[in-house]
């Protein structure tokens, strides 16, 4: 590991220059400038120093934690079929499970429907990209067609049905995971 290539990334972050962190550590700006080209090495006094400064400390600088994932691409979504109900969910993020929100993709075939899902925890929103879809929660029914979105805290057994002899596809987002 580069630890002054990694000191320069968290003080270009912060929007500092050397001369700042210089003046914040009791160091020379020169110093700062040998560190970050890794032509000098700190001791461990100083480099705690540096990363309070930056807002840092030991554990987290020398974590090796990945950043987290960002940018989902098609080869990461999952989807799966239901033929006898006339549906497809297309899971938008890898492991969506172990996530606070599950975004999917909802196509439903002309006269397809959802499997009923029992009342939980959590919220649901939705935003209706083509066709027009019922939503049922409980005794509840709610007739949605494409632009119109729906936020809904499950109080009944719900689904979403596709009463039209057009495909529909509902972009349906779930927190937490209940897909």
């Amino acid at each position: 590991m580069q630890i002054g290539e990694k000191i320069k990334q968290m003080r270009v972050a912060l929007g500092l220059t050397q001369e700042e962190l210089a003046a914040r550590t009791e160091l020379t700006k020169g110093f700062i400038s040998q560190l970050e080209r890794d032509m000098s090495s700190p001791s461990i006094a100083t480099l705690t120093d540096i990363l309070e400064a930056l807002g840092s400390d030991l554990a987290s600088f020398f974590s090796h934690r990945t950043a987290p994932k960002v940018i989902y691409r098609a080869a990461d979504m999952f989807e799966k079929e239901d033929a006898e109900r006339g549906n497809r969910v297309l899971w938008l993020i890898a492991n969506a499970q172990k996530k606070e929100m599950e975004p999917i993709l909802l196509t439903l075939d002309a006269q397809g429907q959802t499997e009923p899902q029992d009342p939980h925890e959590g919220e649901e929103f939705g935003y209706v990209l083509s066709g027009a879809v019922t939503l049922c929660d409980g005794e509840n029914k709610y007739r949605l067609k494409k632009g119109d979105s729906f936020y809904l805290t499950p109080m009944g057994v719900h689904y979403m049905k596709n009463s039209g002899d057009r495909q529909a596809k509902v972009l349906w987002v779930s927190a937490p995971p209940s897909f």
